[in-house]
């Protein structure tokens, strides 16, 4: 009984608590993927449209069709982000961070979503109501909407599909400030999170 007693007084040797969890210092890998793979793809998108407007005949019309379907391939990509940041926030602001800013950074995602969404349904829609097929990379022929079938309104359709395009460029120049201004002015590591090559301050 005395040896009991003495067991149950002696120092604890150990602390079984669990170690709280470091916070993230940077995104995922599947979200630096969908980051940077729908920036190529639409680095692609416009040097693909440049290209077609500085050709002319067969050559000019291959590479609409394949435009088309990177197109298609980034409304789907853009939908499967959108699921998985739904299930893996986004790292908070940086500490300090006015408000404003917080707020102009979420509604600036947004925005990109909806463009990402909205640029391909419009491509989608003008070639639908156009009665011009999709090629998906010479492995079937994407359906088309089932809209009016109208010259006038595939214009419209494609009018609308430039003017979002060009929003996404406006877009895209205020994120590139954005993210300088967190590297070189504010000196936080906002940067690091998306491009881990570059060394986190301490």
């Amino acid at each position: 009984m005395a040896s009991v007693v003495r067991w149950a007084n002696l120092p604890m040797q150990c602390d079984v608590r669990k170690p709280m969890a470091e916070p993230r210092n940077r995104y995922s890998t599947v979200s630096l993927v969908f980051h940077w793979g729908l920036a190529l793809l639409v680095l692609a998108q416009v040097l693909l449209i440049t290209a077609h407007e500085a050709t002319e005949g067969p050559m000019s019309r291959e590479f609409v069709q394949v435009h088309k379907a990177l197109g298609l391939t980034v409304l789907i990509l853009t939908l499967a982000r959108i699921g998985w940041r739904m299930a893996n926030p986004a790292l908070p602001s940086p500490a300090g961070t006015p408000d404003w800013q917080k707020f102009a950074a979420k509604a600036t995602h947004i925005l990109f979503y909806v463009l990402l969404i909205g640029i391909p349904l419009f491509g989608w829609a003008a070639s639908s109501a156009g009665g011009r097929d999709i090629d998906w990379f010479g492995l079937f022929n994407w359906p088309l909407l089932p809209i009016t079938q109208s010259r006038d309104l595939a214009g419209t359709l494609m009018d609308l599909h430039k003017a979002a395009v060009k929003l996404l460029y406006v877009l895209i120049a205020l994120h590139v400030l954005a993210a300088l201004k967190h590297q070189f002015v504010d000196r936080d590591n906002v940067l690091h999170r998306m491009i881990p090559l570059i060394p986190r301050r301490p």
